[in-house]
């Protein structure tokens, strides 16, 4: 009678890997981030786990090296930093004066901060923004999603929508709930989950395609999505704000207004390259003649760079049928 020596040994081989994929599944589920039961025990909110806040690009060279050439070559092609110290009710009338008497216009405008009290929606029904933005041009809105319906309802009306075509969203998220950029409740109301995001609309008004416009626009050169850092508790506007339309247009003329007051605890800094009009800028330096010269210098667009159109990301070639 033969014995079949191989049963047992199979046997205790299976058991192995038994006990050995046991192991693996126990010590995955020992190392395994829970953020949302982290959040019970401690109240940090999952983004403040985030480890590459302050450099989204890490361990990408070559965008980190675009980053690096295209912020060299915006600051070598900008124009002074202006800043327009206006009260809120006196902002619409002085955007009309630019357009009508001052034949001012600009290719980049930017509306709206991270604060809650402000009044985006008067101002836009208000003034003629299509006349202040160039053809082709770009309109960036900042809300809290507190106030999306109220944006998409503008966005969508007869004569928004026949001007501007929305295009892309990007958002802002807060760390925390001591931030100064975490949104208030309406009303104080109480709810169940907190909406703490904040909302950008991009608008383009006029034709641009991505495949055939590189002297107007870099898409998809920064991420959609920006979380808080330490860095931008210092403003009350992050600069990253800044740096998404710097990066996303090659215009160098660019208004940014901020229809709110902002108070002394989150200064409004001025920035090279932009006109800001605030209740509470900390320069009051505007004039247009000086602006319009200083435009004629660094030129309407920043020159064509072979390095930066080489790392750029591109739309994708499309193949022709034979």
């Amino acid at each position: 009678m033969s014995h079949d020596r191989t049963a047992p040994k199979n046997s205790i081989e299976h058991s192995r890997k038994r006990k050995s994929n046991a192991s693996l599944k126990a010590a995955a589920h020992l190392h395994n981030n829970n953020y949302t039961d982290h959040y019970i025990h401690t109240g940090a909110l999952p983004q403040k786990n985030v480890r590459n806040t302050d450099n989204p690009v890490e361990g990408y060279p070559n965008l980190q090296k675009l980053f690096r050439l295209k912020e060299k070559q915006i600051a070598n092609h900008s124009s002074a930093p202006y800043g327009c110290r206006l009260d809120i009710d006196e902002m619409v009338p002085t955007l009309k004066n630019w357009i009508h008497n001052e034949k001012i216009v600009f290719d980049v405008v930017m509306i709206g901060c991270l604060t809650d009290n402000q009044f985006i929606y008067p101002l836009l029904t208000g003034l003629p923004i299509d006349k202040l933005i160039s053809k082709p041009g770009f309109l960036f809105i900042w809300g809290s999603a507190q106030k999306i319906n109220e944006l998409t309802r503008l966005l969508q009306n007869d004569g928004w929508a026949k001007k501007f075509r929305k295009s892309e969203e990007l958002v802002f998220i807060p760390i925390d709930k001591k931030s100064p950029f975490y949104p208030g409740l309406d009303n104080d109301d109480q709810v169940l989950f907190e909406k703490m995001q904040w909302h950008c609309w991009m608008c383009i008004t006029g034709t641009v395609r991505r495949a055939t416009d590189g002297h107007l626009i870099h898409c998809n050169v920064d991420t959609d999505l920006s979380i808080e850092t330490e860095s931008t508790r210092k403003s009350a506007i992050p600069s990253h704000l800044y740096k998404v339309a710097e990066n996303f247009s090659t215009a160098t003329r660019r208004l940014h207004i901020i229809p709110a007051r902002t108070g002394t605890e989150t200064p409004v800094k001025v920035r090279p390259g932009w006109v800001i009009m605030s209740p509470d800028v900390m320069l009051n330096n505007f004039d247009s003649k000086r602006y319009r010269e200083d435009i004629n210098k660094v030129g309407a667009h920043l020159p064509i760079r072979n390095e930066i159109e080489l790392l750029r990301p591109k739309s994708p070639v499309q193949k022709r049928n034979s």
